[in-house]
């Protein structure tokens, strides 16, 4: 089958494509039934275990106390008979390694009993500790080939969950992951750790204020995940969608998204019983989704929950990701979560929604109606605000990576300056404390849109703005760099652990400062928010981060710009960086290079896929369907010359032209492809600054043959068709 025939045949099974036979029954299980039901919840634990057990077990997991692993055989027993019940065989230690994706490790609960038989066995060591290879994973040095012995270790407080598949049911428990010298290999790890330090520095201010019933703290999160959704057909015909997520070639469709006709609009039938479905599953897992609906970019959506407590939010994300991909397929479609895989339209993110509280004393983050009389608010405000200026550079490294370099800075994703927006409101509350006092809030006003049938709204205080790389958004921070197929982990335990160093030094000021005098704290509290805000309002800017001048101006304020991920991924191994997560105990020196060597051989494995891709699809697609293309040309023109007419040269020429330099270009890339250095860093420079441009160069002349080239000779699905054709 040659490959425009390939093509073809996709763009024909599409428009043919029928709805799945047997449509989901939601009269017989109505949704709101299914919530948590394949979850080992605390209501399940309370009616299957000993009285003593379950509440020594509610005690780790809701106040953070120390496990008591004594109870481990009660509960592995207990919950290996509920996996039974509902027709588990194997149990799973699932556990996030550096790949930003899930891993799981699977073992079966049968055991032969010596007889002719077998029966379901799970003892508390084998819920606690499992045994994968520690060196099979990235490391990042941290363990040699040889070094083999890595831990999952059972994370207590994320549930366990039953996994459906047609043919059985697996019993899957959230694991952290370590290496044999307790060494973290994985995300879990760090956010664990650092929402302990969080939840230390948190209750430590509260102290100050007055609070003696504080329970624990902890960060509450909820990320917008957005996604494309592809026919299979057209995912399997592009070898670029299959091996790197984004398309290497593609020439930008007649219309793409500047009619703005995509966003909010209604859901097509195929995608919207996609949806249905995904919601379904993931309902069962206690995921609490509660927002769908249409993105900016054509055949691009988006999947939100509501907030929920950040390590399990976490571990949801992951879940999500998969069950997005794994429905997908079920409708015939393809889920594609890489940052910009469409050039010309929109990308995709993850905005991760932060904020920390507890059940006592609520959302600190939450302003209240007057926010300069709420000094507690204003001093969890003014930690962020200095966290976010002292460690703009990490917040930038922690989500870079090949893939997000495609979209941040682009019109669809916050530039790589880190900066804050407060609105008019809590910027005018500040600019009051750094004059001397804040006196005075703006008022919330009702907003009456003059139609009398229509009913007067509240007004906020403030708007919102979508260019900003970390927005306050009312009682919780936007942060809109987060990459759409990366972990929020990594993210979330630098913003705990920043954070919490800035709680650290504000309750050191206000200790210090009122040790002898107590009636002084108001004064104090004064006195370390007039500094934060002197010293780190530079970070704060409400108008447009994508404009040229905010960038001239930021780089007056003396803001970090990292446009690329090799500028900003050193950053992990800066003294300050180190002495940061080596002080708060979240990461080692040893942990951060690791993970600093991790994310930059990813960037160039990356890159190399994608440069490997450039060279294999130019050399056996386009360059033949190219050539083919110029000898029907030729033929035509000694046809018509023969009968006295003439074919343009222009035309002609200009395909010629182009198809020398994809020839001659393919050639200089495949020569820079075998450059190597010792150093990662030099090898991660060579891919961003060599093999990128000629991989762009290249797409640049591919996608004007596009524009030439006999649309039946054409061999991969185009824009217009993929973004189109449902």
């Amino acid at each position: 089958m040659s490959a425009n025939t390939a093509r073809l045949q996709a763009i024909s099974a599409v428009t043919n494509y029928k709805p799945i036979s047997e449509p989901l029954n939601f009269a017989e299980t109505p949704t709101k039934e299914l919530f948590r039901a394949n979850v080992f919840t605390s209501s399940v634990m309370k009616q299957r275990l000993p009285r003593l057990v379950y509440k020594s077990l509610m005690n780790t997991i809701e106040n953070g106390e120390k496990l008591d692993i004594t109870i481990a055989d009660s509960v592995a027993n207990a919950m290996k008979d509920w996996a039974v019940e509902k027709g588990a065989t194997h149990y799973a230690h699932v556990f996030y390694p550096l790949t930003e994706l899930t891993a799981e490790k699977h073992d079966s609960f049968l055991v032969p009993n010596g007889g002719e038989g077998a029966i379901a066995e799970f003892a508390g060591s084998q819920l606690i500790q499992g045994e994968p290879d520690g060196s099979s994973f990235p490391t990042g040095g941290i363990r040699a080939t040889f070094e083999a012995r890595g831990y999952t270790v059972w994370d207590v407080t994320s549930p366990a969950y039953i996994l459906e598949n047609p043919n059985g049911t697996t019993f899957c428990i959230p694991t952290a992951f370590v290496s044999w010298t307790g060494e973290a290999l994985d995300k879990k790890t760090p956010l664990l750790r650092s929402m302990k330090v969080l939840d230390k520095q948190v209750r430590r201010v509260l102290k100050l204020f007055g609070h003696t019933n504080i329970s624990m703290v902890i960060p509450i999160v909820g990320a917008e995940q957005e996604y494309f959704l592809i026919d299979r057909h057209f995912f399997f015909a592009r070898p670029d969608l299959l091996n790197a997520g984004r398309t290497i070639f593609g020439a930008k469709s007649p219309k793409g998204q500047e009619l703005d006709d995509h966003y909010f609009g209604a859901i097509s039938e195929r995608v919207l019983a996609c949806m249905l479905e995904c919601e379904r599953q993931l309902f069962k897992l206690g995921i609490p989704i509660k927002t769908r609906h249409n993105e900016v970019a054509p055949s691009q959506y988006e999947i939100a929950p509501l907030h929920e407590n950040a390590n399990i939010a976490t571990d949801h994300q992951h879940l999500t990701m998969i069950t997005l991909k794994h429905v997908a397929e079920k409708y015939g479609m393809a889920c594609l979560l890489h940052e910009k895989p469409f050039d010309g339209v929109n990308g995709s993110g993850k905005h991760l929604n932060f904020s920390f509280g507890n059940e006592t004393q609520g959302n600190l983050l939450d302003p209240g109606d007057t926010p300069h009389k709420n000094a507690q608010f204003l001093v969890f405000c003014g930690a962020v605000i200095r966290a976010v200026d002292k460690y703009a550079h990490l917040l930038r490294g922690t989500v870079a990576s090949a893939a997000n370099d495609h979209r941040l800075g682009t019109n669809e994703a916050p530039p790589a300056i880190i900066s804050i927006f407060l609105g008019d409101q809590l910027t005018d509350v500040f600019e009051q404390i750094k004059a001397g006092g804040a006196t005075s809030s703006k008022k919330v006003s009702t907003l009456v849109i003059g139609v009398d049938t229509l009913p007067p709204l509240p007004k906020h205080s403030g708007d919102r703005n979508r260019t900003s790389p970390y927005a306050f958004t009312g009682n919780k921070f936007e942060f809109r760099a987060v990459g759409s197929s990366q972990s929020i982990a990594s993210p979330l335990f630098v913003l705990n652990t920043i954070i919490a160093d800035s709680l650290d030094y504000i309750a050191s000021k206000l200790e210090t400062a009122t040790a002898n005098y107590s009636d002084k704290f108001h004064e104090a509290v004064q006195n370390v928010l007039q500094e934060i805000i002197i010293e780190h309002g530079r970070v704060i800017f409400n108008g447009d981060n994508y404009s040229k001048a905010w960038h001239a101006e930021a780089e007056k304020r003396g803001l970090p710009n990292l446009r690329t991920a090799v500028e900003a991924l050193p950053v992990f191994t800066n003294p300050e960086v180190i002495n940061l997560f080596e002080k708060h105990n979240v990461l080692s020196e040893r942990e951060l290079k690791s993970r600093r060597d991790v994310k930059l051989k990813q960037y160039i494995s990356t890159i190399n896929v994608e440069a490997k891709l450039v060279v294999e699809m130019g050399n056996t697609m386009i360059m033949p369907a190219s050539i083919r293309y110029l000898n029907e040309l030729a033929t035509a023109a000694v046809n018509l010359k023969s009968i006295g007419h003439k074919l343009s040269g222009g035309h002609l020429d200009d395909i010629v032209e182009l198809v020398k330099n994809v020839q001659g270009s393919l050639i200089v890339l495949e020569a820079e492809m075998g450059h190597t250095h010792d150093k990662l860093l030099a090898e991660a420079k060579h891919a961003c600054y060599t093999i990128l441009p000629l991989i762009s160069t290249i797409r640049r002349y591919v996608d004007e043959l596009e524009g030439y080239v006999a649309d039946d000779l054409w061999p991969l699905p185009t824009y217009q068709e993929m973004l189109f054709i449902k």
